[in-house]
């Protein structure tokens, strides 16, 4: 066990020190190096380029309360989960006093992290890339089964990088059934792995698709899971999108909401921060209680019901997203580095 640590430490070290190491021996010193720091690449370099300004990516202090952790009470907290995030965070501080600067996307994953911390932390989007969505009135998807949905129809529209409770894809499902029937020619199409990006996996099933298809059937010929796509199916499926879902934890705000958006998309989001800050209700999307599927089947079939109700708010929700493209995140952090 000792033995089996050290060795560990003694590859940390060399990955994390041994190349900038070699690097000055090399003659090369940067002027400035900007990282993301989650796993400790970056804790050596204040020791060996002294003069180098670095900026670091901060993107998430964990807490134990008020967000992401215990915010749904079916999945509740153990010590073991408050320990981890404890330890978690540790490295997360060191990186915090080592670096000149940090850069964090969004003002609410700003006010998470400790006081003594926060003039030091920049708030900057690092940008999507607008110039690749907008909205598209011809647009097609031809789905895998050779099936044609076209913008105009009623498709809703549901994605994440892995299905999983932290994206709300469990509220999205227990709506579901009702949904399909209640409006009986809307089709769904739902985007993203089978894999868990964050929290846990199901203990009584393979992933939380087939747990959650258990628990709540559907008819697969109207539900179409596409998995992990390429970039133009996505953007093809928010095109053709009627009404699409994002819901999510208080956690890191989903690029995908942003290109949504983007894209011209009508969205029903949780009302959970960080996503007040891009969706304001009834303005350019609509916000409802995360743990309400209630209320989230009501605007579904409110919004399928009545489309023209959503040409202002489409037109705002792309309009809105032009201070997060690509461009403004790029000059912002060009700013920085200066």
């Amino acid at each position: 066990m000792g033995a089996s640590l050290h060795a560990r430490l003694a590859c940390f070290i060399f990955r994390f020190l041994r190349r900038p190491l070699k690097l000055q021996q090399d003659g090369y010193e940067p002027d400035v190096v900007v990282a993301h720091p989650g796993w400790g690449e970056t804790l050596y370099v204040k020791q060996v380029f002294p003069k180098t300004r670095l900026i670091h990516f901060c993107e998430y202090y964990y807490h134990t309360q008020g967000a992401d952790v215990g915010f749904a009470p079916e999945f509740p907290l153990t010590m073991d989960d408050c320990a981890r995030i404890s330890s978690r965070n540790e490295l997360h501080l060191l990186n915090l006093e080592n670096c000149d600067t940090a850069i964090t996307p969004t003002h609410w994953q700003h006010s998470f992290h400790p006081v003594a911390y926060q003039d030091k932390i920049k708030v900057i989007h690092e940008g999507i890339d607008v110039t690749r969505l907008g909205p598209d009135s011809k647009a097609v998807l031809q789905l895998p089964n050779g099936k044609v949905l076209k913008a105009g129809e009623p498709t809703i529209t549901y994605v994440a990088r892995n299905l999983e409770p932290y994206r709300g894809f469990h509220q999205f499902m227990r709506a579901l059934p009702r949904v399909l029937a209640a409006h009986t020619t809307c089709q769904v199409v739902i985007i993203g792995g089978d894999n868990v990006s964050y929290g846990s996996p199901p203990k009584d099933a393979a992933n939380w698709r087939s747990k959650l298809l258990c628990e709540n059937p559907v008819d697969q010929s109207r539900v179409h899971f596409l998995g992990k796509v390429e970039y133009s199916t996505y953007c093809k499926a928010l095109q053709v999108s009627a009404v699409h879902i994002y819901l999510t934890y208080p956690f890191v705000l989903s690029w995908s909401l942003l290109e949504a958006l983007a894209s011209g998309c009508l969205v029903i989001a949780s009302d959970t921060e960080p996503v007040r800050e891009v969706i304001r209700h009834g303005d350019n999307g609509w916000l409802i209680d995360f743990f309400d599927d209630q209320m989230l089947f009501n605007k579904i079939l409110d919004i399928l019901s009545d489309s023209k109700q959503s040409v202002g708010l489409r037109k705002k929700a792309q309009d809105g997203m032009r201070n997060y493209s690509i461009n403004e995140g790029v000059k912002n952090y060009i700013k920085e580095i200066k």
